[in-house]
């Protein structure tokens, strides 16, 4: 199970941004965010907050308690591909999200 600064790490990345620039975004220090990241610290519940909704997903899915990202991740996956398995989630979800990076350079 990935750690809540894993995720918060992979999704600063997936978005394309260094942790000085995040940190600006979410008003706290690089060092701040970097403990984060590294788990030394965990976020209070006002920052973690900040965070999620900096990177348009769920507070839950930072905490590890889902692999949704979002609502409307988990809403459209209940019709589509139900009966896929978590590992076959989680490649085409990597496989679509390269796919739309690669399209929006």
């Amino acid at each position: 199970m990935r750690t809540l600064g894993a995720r918060i790490k992979e999704e600063r990345e997936l978005h394309g941004w260094t942790q000085i620039y995040m940190a600006k975004k979410i008003d706290a220090t690089p060092a701040m965010l970097s403990h984060y990241e590294r788990d030394f610290r965990d976020p209070d519940t006002d920052m973690l907050v900040k965070i999620a909704d900096l990177l348009e997903v769920t507070t839950d899915y930072l905490l590890g308690r889902t692999n949704y990202r979002n609502t409307e991740e988990y809403k459209r996956t209940l019709d589509f591909a139900a009966d896929w398995t978590d590992d076959e989630k989680t490649i085409a979800t990597a496989t679509v999200q390269a796919f739309r990076q690669l399209k929006n350079k």
